[in-house]
């Protein structure tokens, strides 16, 4: 799957969790709006209604009452006017009252409204014609026909109160369950995204990592087209793009390599040969020679020496990277190794009053090729006596570590500026100051060095920093 397509589909899936979460929010919401508007339109009203038939009910009681002392016809229809209201308010109940319970209860207060409503016309029709109350009427079925009707009312006040109660607590319960799911799939959803977000992320870091390392070997000088990736399409376009820049630089630097070792073994016999006739010219076989010609001839024979051995070195480079040197392993100690390459280089630090201090422990003989080692020694040693200035140190340190042999070189010189240090071991890399042109050299030595020490299984690196010296430290296993 392409890039695009990744993340696409993972901010679908969040998109469609989102869109989860936001319905059942609003389902929930809808319920509980459903649930407050029952109780503001039914539950309230009931409670109105309730309020208002037991008023008119009392109302019609206390005329009632009045009338069976003293008949009035002004109170009779006052008693007329509860008596509809009630009736109506009676009615609206019954309409708002669901099937069951309640609307049983209603109709039983009806019943009970109606049975008293009817003993009292009785009594009313005696008043109406004038005559008397018979002797053995008492009112008791009369006044147990409204107090039922009243009990019916309290009871119907307890169940309307109840069914609010109710749905107070499924509107509690909606909002519990609603927040209990919000948390719960947002919390799923933040995971599952974060699981998503890892996922693709990795798939894109992981590879853009390695070829990030690839390039870091390219630019230390690996070309190898080694870089597979499992990896979304574009990366893996990308990557064949690397294969296909390492192998033509690859190609580059054998060409480069052959041409090298090519011209310098070229010119390595004209070279010798003027070396030679400078020679002859200087001992005076070609004739008496003025102080002026001997050293124009002394300039042309130093220059021809550093020439022949900046095309040694170009040949051993070239060979090394070929790998067309053999190495002779043999066990040998390295202390006694560093103490003639010290011996050779003494006149060199006399010279220059450079004190070298050797801190050489005891180690254990480790397989090498004598000559070549020697020859990283030489390179190591030399540069630390060319730029460490007169009067200064250099110090040379042995001892066994657990990764092996430790081997280094400590100067008091200028030091290497940080940008410089990654690629002092670079071919024709060299971290002197540019205008000190007599520390130049041809900027192959630490790279053979590097080779060499390769070949043998160690490494090899510097620290420094610019004004503090550097130490050139190589270790060797054993």
């Amino acid at each position: 799957m392409t890039i695009f397509s990744r993340l696409m589909l993972s901010y679908l899936a969040l998109l469609l969790m989102a869109t989860g979460v936001s319905t059942y929010s609003i389902l929930q919401l809808g319920q509980m709006q459903g649930i407050t508007r029952s109780i503001i339109q039914f539950d309230t009203r009931l409670l109105d209604l309730h309020k208002n038939m037991a008023d008119a009910l009392l109302s019609a009681s206390r005329y009632e009452k009045n009338i069976a002392v003293l008949w009035d016809p002004e109170l009779y229809r006052s008693f007329l006017v509860a008596r509809e209201d009630f009736a109506k308010y009676l009615d609206e109940a019954m309409l708002l009252a669901e099937p069951g319970e309640m609307h049983d209860t209603l109709r039983r207060l009806e019943e009970h409204h109606r049975s008293y409503q009817s003993l009292f016309a009785e009594e009313v029709s005696l008043l109406e014609a004038g005559k008397p109350l018979p002797e053995d009427h008492d009112g008791r079925d009369k006044e147990q026909a409204l107090d039922q009707a009243l009990a019916d009312l309290t009871h119907l006040r307890s169940m309307i109160q109840q069914d609010t109660f109710r749905k107070v607590r499924e509107l509690d319960e909606a909002g519990v369950r609603a927040q209990t799911v919000a948390v719960v799939i947002t919390a799923a959803a933040f995971l599952i995204g974060l699981l998503l977000s890892g996922i693709i992320t990795r798939s894109i870091i992981s590879p853009l990592s390695r070829m990030r390392k690839k390039t870091v070997e390219i630019a230390s000088g690996s070309f190898e087209p080694d870089l597979d990736l499992p990896s979304p399409p574009e990366i893996g376009a990308l990557a064949r793009a690397f294969n296909t820049m390492c192998t033509r630089l690859k190609e580059v630097d054998r060409m480069k390599s052959d041409f090298f070792s090519l011209m310098s073994h070229e010119l390595r016999t004209p070279l010798t040969s003027i070396r030679e006739g400078t020679s002859l010219f200087l001992e005076g076989k070609g004739g008496e020679v003025t102080e002026k010609q001997r050293k124009l001839l002394t300039i042309m024979s130093e220059e021809s020496d550093r020439l022949i051995r900046l095309v040694n070195s170009l040949l051993d480079l070239s060979r090394l990277e070929a790998g067309m040197v053999p190495f002779h392993f043999s066990e040998g100690d390295l202390p006694p190794l560093i103490s003639r390459t010290l011996d050779e280089l003494m006149p060199l630090a006399e010279s220059r009053n450079i004190t070298i201090v050797r801190e050489i422990g005891e180690v254990p003989a480790l397989p090498m090729d004598t000559e070549r080692i020697r020859q990283v020694l030489r390179n190591l040693l030399g540069n630390a006596l060319k730029f460490t200035p007169p009067g200064g140190t250099v110090r040379v340190a042995v001892q066994r570590t657990d990764d092996g042999i430790r081997l280094s070189v400590a100067d008091t010189g200028p030091g290497i500026p940080r940008e410089l240090l990654a690629g002092i071991f670079e071919k024709f890399r060299q971290a002197a100051p540019a205008h000190s042109l007599q520390l130049q050299g041809t900027g192959l030595g630490l790279a053979i060095a590097r080779h060499i020490v390769q070949a043998h299984g160690g490494k090899i690196w510097a620290e420094s920093e610019a004004g503090r010296g550097s130490t050139f430290i190589c270790v060797l296993p054993f």
